[in-house]
């Protein structure tokens, strides 16, 4: 059976999985386990940068508690933006009611550390109620709490837990039944014997300062601890509620809290759209059908045309298009695309017709032959069974002259596979290149590191070498680098690009350094001279919002990515944009609502920065951004590289029309 409908969000088996309609395959969403709100905060991820993801309204500083009342026997004091409360149980209030919140702080803990957040402080005639996040202990624990005149918890009842990538809880289940338990995915591989990979933090509660974050939106409060892993996620019950959030202090504690910010995230900015100098902007598709596109002549023509998810655009007006396979498009707020997270298109079975391979994470990957220029569906082979990554990429591994799927597998091996040469339509023979290991599903690679002239495979934990004995000749050595960074969910990229950044003459690496995060950096390879030893320093370019960012330019979720000399320079560039409900349509990613933007990133040589080059952001469009790659190619033969990007909001290309010489020296030749 062809499925064309999306993955849905299972809410009943909680945010670790999603399930296909029509079918019951389940498989992994995300290696960082999801705890309930009763949970011990048993998995935070690597800190990034302290603040909070959100741009806020409004941070607390100075030494004056103006616009905040007290209620409790608890004594708060401000001096110089730090806030400490002791002395009994009570609670400082923030005048200004919200419904829809996030609030953010950095708090420390003298003795034993009972204290909280509370979100939609409402009146009661009996007293106040609220949803309160608590941090008892090592624990995070969400609370419907009733609270007296006198500011003391009469009542506490822990939420259900409920969340995920969703922001309306499932309805409780009927008094005396039980919903069955989430589905738990398998744990990770060990890293292999003798090999030190990107470490997590210290787990729970640290000495000294610690930061949480909490974002309450519709039916569902979630909070972030050191912007970890451990996730706290329930079900609020009652999203019509509206009240002021607090700051909490339990008896017995002393409690100091610093950078408290906070935002109303019930609004959401609509920037004016803006194309970028030097393009111009076709819509070729206003809905959801994938995340990827790809070029090639479908029809020999003599003419480029695209195809992304199920279309086939025929070029060079683009405007008509003809499907390989079923449409239907996704929901997109609540579905993710079957299969076409990534597309491919090349000549597989070497009848000389471009053919086109998708592939999904969970699914694996589907190749559909080309009919040779007759307009019907195409016939398609199901070639790879188990992909855990969200990026594959084609390249030529072997030297063969065709290229090959380079992938995560499922097994928890880098892999790449090729197709049988006796039959195209058979399951592709496959290769692992790495031990078995905690590959991270975001971030994949290729490119000559060491200058041998073979092709070596990157992924966010480092690369591989290929043997002198050829691709298929067992395990490659690896070389542990953390091209990437753990924060809430694992690290890693997209499509990793390898060019000699600086002119120095040695491959150096670029890539976001987290799909579902922040951060863009490029890695600048040294080599010591006498051993020949390979190591790299790592020079960002993008970070959180209130870091120093590369033109004041800095968005979260940059899943798709491409490399391609935009300018015309000789030099390649960095093409970056931000998949809009990475996930859902809702706040389980941080920021998800922000601009949709799509930039490219000019690779300028300057022997004054630092490792002798910069990346200099260029908007591309602000209100498209990008799926889970980039196309960057020519599609009129002007010699400019035009780009393509497939989104939850349609399909489009932006025209490279920059004035200036011929590109390529195809077009030159014209």
């Amino acid at each position: 059976m062809h499925h064309t409908q999306g993955y849905l969000h299972n809410l009943q088996n909680g945010p670790d999985t999603v399930e296909n309609p029509g079918s019951t395959m389940m498989f992994r969403m995300k290696a960082a386990t999801i705890l309930s709100c009763a949970a011990l905060l048993a998995v935070p991820l690597l800190h990034a940068e302290a603040g909070p993801t959100f741009i806020p309204d409004a941070t607390f500083s100075g030494s004056a508690l103006a616009g905040w009342h007290t209620l409790g026997s608890a004594s708060w004091k401000a001096n110089d933006g730090e806030i400490t409360a002791s002395g009994g149980e009570g609670w400082l209030v923030l005048d200004k009611p919200y419904q829809d919140s996030a609030l953010y702080t950095s708090f420390r803990c003298t003795g034993p550390c009972n204290t909280g957040i509370l979100m939609r402080m409402e009146k009661r005639d009996e007293g106040s109620t609220g949803v309160m996040l608590a941090v008892e202990g090592d624990s995070l624990v969400c609370y419907r709490v009733m609270i007296d005149a006198n500011g003391k918890i009469t009542s506490k009842t822990a939420l259900r837990r409920a969340g995920g990538q969703a922001r309306y809880a499932p309805p409780p289940p009927p008094p005396g039944e039980t919903r069955p338990a989430r589905g738990v995915p398998p744990p990770l591989p060990p890293p292999p014997p003798g090999v030190t990979l990107m470490s997590h933090p210290p787990r729970g509660l640290q000495p000294g300062w610690n930061q949480i974050e909490v974002l309450l939106d519709a039916e569902i409060i979630r909070a972030f601890l050191d912007d970890g892993g451990g996730e706290a996620s329930a079900a609020a019950e009652n999203m019509d509620e509206y009240g002021p959030m607090a700051l909490y202090v339990g008896p017995g504690s002393e409690v100091s809290f610093k950078d408290v910010a906070w935002k109303n995230i019930a609004i959401k900015s609509h920037p004016d759209e803006v194309v970028g100098a030097g393009f111009r902007m076709q819509r070729i598709n206003e809905f959801f059908y994938g995340w990827s596109a790809a070029a090639a002549d479908f029809n020999h023509d003599g003419k480029i045309d695209i195809v992304s998810g199920p279309f086939i655009y025929y070029g060079p007006s683009f405007r008509d298009s003809s499907e390989i396979y079923p449409n239907e498009a996704y929901n997109t707020s609540t579905q993710y695309p079957a299969k076409d997270w990534i597309e491919r298109a090349a000549d597989f079975n070497g009848d000389g017709w471009p053919d086109v391979l998708t592939s999904g994470r969970g699914v694996g990957a589907d190749l559909y032959i080309n009919p040779h220029g007759e307009m019907r569906r195409w016939k398609h082979y199901h070639v790879v069974d188990s992909i855990f990554g969200e990026e594959t990429i084609l390249r030529d591994i072997d030297g063969d002259g065709k290229p090959e799927l380079i992938y995560t597998s499922g097994d928890g091996y880098i892999s790449y596979a090729k197709p049988d040469p006796k039959d195209v339509s058979a399951k592709w023979i496959i290769h692992h290149i790495s031990e078995r290991g905690p590959w991270p599903p975001h971030g994949i690679g290729a490119g000559d590191i060491n200058q041998d002239g073979r092709i070596d495979i990157l992924d966010a934990e480092g690369w591989w070498e290929q043997p002198a004995a050829g691709a298929d000749s067992g395990p490659w050595k690896f070389h542990p680098v953390p091209f990437g960074r753990w924060a809430r969910t694992s690290a890693g990229g997209c499509d990793m690009a390898v060019y000699d950044v600086n002119g120095d003459g040695l491959p150096d690496v670029v890539t976001t350094l987290q799909s579902h995060g922040w951060g863009l950096a490029w890695f600048e390879q040294k080599r010591d001279k006498a051993t020949g030893e390979i190591s790299f320093v790592r020079h960002d370019v993008m970070g959180m919002h209130f870091d120093k960012n590369a033109g004041g330019v800095s968005f979260s979720q940059p899943h798709g990515t491409a490399m391609a000399d935009v300018n015309g320079d000789g030099i390649p560039d960095f093409i970056v944009g931000k998949r809009v409900f990475s996930h859902l349509d809702d706040f389980y990613d941080p920021d998800p609502y922000g601009p949709a933007v799509l930039y490219w990133y000019q690779t300028v040589r300057d022997p004054k920065a630092p490792g002798g080059a910069r990346l200099v952001p260029h908007l591309i469009h602000n209100r498209s951004g990008a799926g889970s790659d980039i196309l960057a190619t020519d599609l009129n033969g002007d010699g400019r590289v035009d780009i393509v990007v497939a989104t939850r909001s349609g399909t489009y290309i932006f025209w490279n029309e920059a004035k200036g010489a011929p590109r390529t020296e195809k077009a030159a030749k014209k």
